[in-house]
């Protein structure tokens, strides 16, 4: 009996904990500096290999914003790139690094070869080529750089699902990520939609995001360069981006174990972090139906958890589908899967090429 009461106060106190994280105060960085019209003359930088779904229509929408003085780059390996086509389609403008493999990725190679190329520019943006937004995408995006006490200004996407259940599985794996920006602490700049001020780029930037045991991760190494300066990073919703996808298991699995073993290369705290909130849900659920059927119905409230996150996916997902709603309990033991497999990982592959996670 002795267990049971032990095991009954360790779930009270993970409630708690649980409680107060949920309804701890969220930030969210808004586009106020926009009123103010601060439009530095800025450049896109679109790193590009091979060729994503719907590529060209995402291409252009980057191409049209309502921006007064900014340009936009593509850049790529080299001529016979297949993305080479969906550029030339789109009237983007493309340059080629040459990239042949080095210490640092091609996406954080190619995004250098752009800034060493065009040096007069006030800001820098990098987007992804797989990213669809709005007209007002830039604008907001570049907005909150108007103080100087904000070193990055970045957003993050909503995965549009376009193809069966795995692809919604990987639009609520992506709201995992949007809850890591609505904090402080856990913000971090998400590389495919990015804007810093030439200012950042110094020499030391420059040398984490080239040669460190950061350089496959513009993500990472952006982030700390910006943190390094004491600058702050702002989350701009107003500039979510849309990444539409038609994951099945295979690509979804190796997706989401790749993202998962960059954020562990840069910041090792969220394996730990990771590991002890998602055991906590599980055991939340778990304890919320077991206790309240065996003892006593009060233990239902161990399962206001999972209300909050199915009103929350139902929120941001923009959908009352049930299929969603079921999907919701079984999230955390995919992101606790992600982080036994990624912590594993001495190395990644993306589209041929393999990056090494060790320094």
């Amino acid at each position: 009996m002795l267990a049971v009461y032990v095991y009954i106060a360790f779930s009270v106190l993970v409630f708690l904990g649980m409680f107060a994280i949920d309804f701890a105060p969220r930030e969210h960085g808004k586009a106020a500096a926009v009123r103010k019209r601060f439009f530095p003359r800025t450049l896109v930088i679109v790193p590009c290999r091979g060729v994503d779904r719907g590529m060209e229509e995402n291409l252009k929408s980057i191409g049209w914003q309502d921006y007064p003085n900014y340009e936009v780059v593509a850049v790529v390996d080299s001529k016979s790139d297949p993305a080479s086509q969906c550029i030339s389609k789109a009237g983007m403008r493309a340059i080629h690094s040459g990239y042949r493999g080095g210490k640092s990725s091609g996406k954080v190679f190619a995004i250098l070869f752009a800034i060493r190329k065009f040096r007069d520019f006030d800001v820098y943006v990098i987007a992804d080529s797989d990213i669809r937004v709005e007209k007002n995408w830039l604008a907001n995006l570049v907005a909150p750089l108007a103080s100087g006490a904000v070193g990055v200004s970045t957003s993050f996407p909503k995965f549009v699902p376009e193809g069966g259940a795995w692809s919604k599985v990987k639009m609520l794996w992506g709201f995992a990520g949007q809850g890591m920006m609505e904090s402080r602490r856990t913000r971090f700049g998400w590389g495919g939609s990015l804007a810093f001020r030439k200012e950042l780029m110094d020499r030391e930037a420059i040398r984490i995001l080239s040669s460190s045991k950061y350089a496959v991760s513009d993500d990472i190494s952006i982030t700390k360069a910006a943190r390094g300066r004491g600058l702050g990073i702002a989350y701009v919703k107003d500039a979510q981006p849309q990444v539409h996808s038609a994951d099945d298991l295979r690509t979804f699995a190796e997706w989401s174990t790749r993202q998962t073993a960059l954020s562990i290369l840069g910041y090792r705290n969220n394996l730990y972090f990771g590991i002890a909130f998602y055991s906590a849900e599980i055991l939340l659920m778990a304890s919320g139906i077991a206790l309240s059927y065996a003892i006593s119905p009060v233990f239902v409230l161990m399962l206001v958890h999972l209300a909050k996150s199915e009103w929350k996916t139902m929120e941001r997902a923009g959908s009352l589908d049930p299929a969603i709603a079921l999907m919701v309990p079984a999230m955390p033991f995919i992101y606790l899967i992600n982080l036994a497999a990624a912590a594993r990982m001495k190395k990644i592959t993306w589209r041929g090429r393999s990056y090494s996670l060790r320094s």
